[in-house]
């Protein structure tokens, strides 16, 4: 990663709960509730498949209230599963673990999933609460999250605040972010906070297993949510960039991804992408693009033109 990590002195952004829905969308559209499970069409076992169609669990709140404030660990019957991950169900207990939030599915092959969720089929599982919505009728366990002490996340989270550089371990790798365990509680780094630059994939950024530098962004103990930041740690070349990389000025880049119509190179002192036209590449004329440039290779770049408030940058590997 280009650059040298310091602390951002920028305000922190504003993060409310279009935010939390919008970086959490995958398991928020497959968060089962006994009263929404029929839209989600979860695979059950053949007993379960004989109940009566009306017949709903009966969900004892103030259990589940009192799992979720103490955050003590149970263990709960995995009874069905969906795109989202498990459904899972105890003595009034009834909910939904994410798949993100399952220990064995860390890194698994997305086309695998099924396959992989109907191996948990009558397991098991250790499990804490992470998300209780009575009014929703919507109770999210984590096995993830019972990995840790009871009592951890509450002490976790009354020791963290916003702005506040701590150290975790990555946990998951998905296509919107990166899960990050911070000791007892799990933080996502979300697509966006991961880069000043153009992401591809967090995959790119961190390795599963990998111990990171990361910024708390905002807390939501009451949702046992954590948002953290990558890219806050480094200061944002865009707010430098017409000083550091002015229109004109050529500079070292390194190729990061080569499309149909251009390639994307990233300033090797910057950290940040700009776009080379095919147009804007010499030894393009004729051949394939990728034939004369690939991932990863070494070039020198003139800024064309740049767009610094909405990060945007357009290069050409013609210097003359």
């Amino acid at each position: 990663m280009a650059g040298e990590r310091s602390k951002n002195s920028k305000p922190m952004p504003e993060i409310d709960d279009g935010w939390w829905e919008s970086v959490l969308a995958e398991e928020s559209r497959y968060s089962a509730s006994p009263n929404r499970l029929a839209g989600n069409k979860p695979e059950v076992r053949e007993e379960a498949k004989q109940e009566p169609e009306e017949k709903k669990p009966v969900v004892n709140w103030n259990q589940v209230k009192d799992l979720y404030l103490s955050d003590k660990i149970v263990n709960l019957m995995v009874t069905g599963h969906n795109r989202g991950g498990l459904l899972v169900e105890g003595d009034g207990l009834y909910g939904f673990v994410p798949f993100s939030h399952l220990i064995e599915m860390a890194g698994k092959v997305e086309v695998d999933r099924d396959h992989n969720l109907e191996s948990y089929m009558g397991r098991l599982l250790n499990l804490k609460v992470i998300e209780c919505v009575p009014e929703d009728g919507r109770v999210v366990f984590s096995e993830r999250a019972a990995q840790a002490e009871p009592g951890k996340r509450a002490e976790l989270f009354h020791s963290l605040h916003s702005g506040q550089n701590v150290q975790g371990v990555v946990t998951n790798v998905t296509d919107f972010g990166v899960f990050v365990d911070l000791g007892g509680v799990e933080g996502l780094i979300h697509i966006s906070e991961l880069s000043w630059g153009r992401v591809t994939h967090p995959s790119q950024f961190v390795e599963l297993g990998e111990t990171i530098d990361v910024q708390v962004l905002d807390l939501a103990p009451e949702r046992c949510r954590v948002a953290l930041s990558l890219k806050r740690l480094l200061s944002n070349p865009w707010s430098t960039a017409e000083t550091d990389f002015p229109i004109g000025s050529v500079k070292p880049a390194t190729v990061t991804s080569v499309l149909s119509y251009g390639a994307f190179a990233r300033l090797d002192d910057f950290g940040v992408e700009g776009l080379v036209h095919i147009s804007e590449i010499p030894e393009a004329e004729g051949v394939l693009l990728k034939e004369v440039l690939h991932e990863g290779q070494s070039v020198r770049v003139r800024i064309l033109h740049l767009d610094a408030p909405h990060q945007r940058m357009g290069l050409s590997m013609r210097l003359e």
